[in-house]
């Protein structure tokens, strides 16, 4: 059989009744391939939802430690 590559214009339905048609072993291959795919979306953005260009770490050690203060003050009052 030759193979080459193809571009076809496919919607959802009709992908979705092609995997349907896969044996349950390449269905699951799919299905890990899918995962794979949204985790590494997930963690490169993961970063940039935390990227901080205004704290340094004397401001967070500084904020830490009042929050230490105020619950240790707690713990010795209740």
């Amino acid at each position: 059989m030759k193979t080459g590559t193809f571009n076809i214009d496919l919607g959802f339905d009709q992908i979705l009744d092609l995997v349907r048609q896969l044996p349950k072993k390449e269905k699951i291959r799919v299905s890990k391939e899918l995962e794979r795919e949204i985790m590494d979306t997930k963690l490169t953005a993961l970063p940039k939802a935390f990227k901080t260009d205004g704290l340094d770490q004397e401001t967070i050690n500084k904020e830490a430690e009042i929050v230490r203060a105020e619950l240790y003050t707690k713990s010795k009052a209740g």
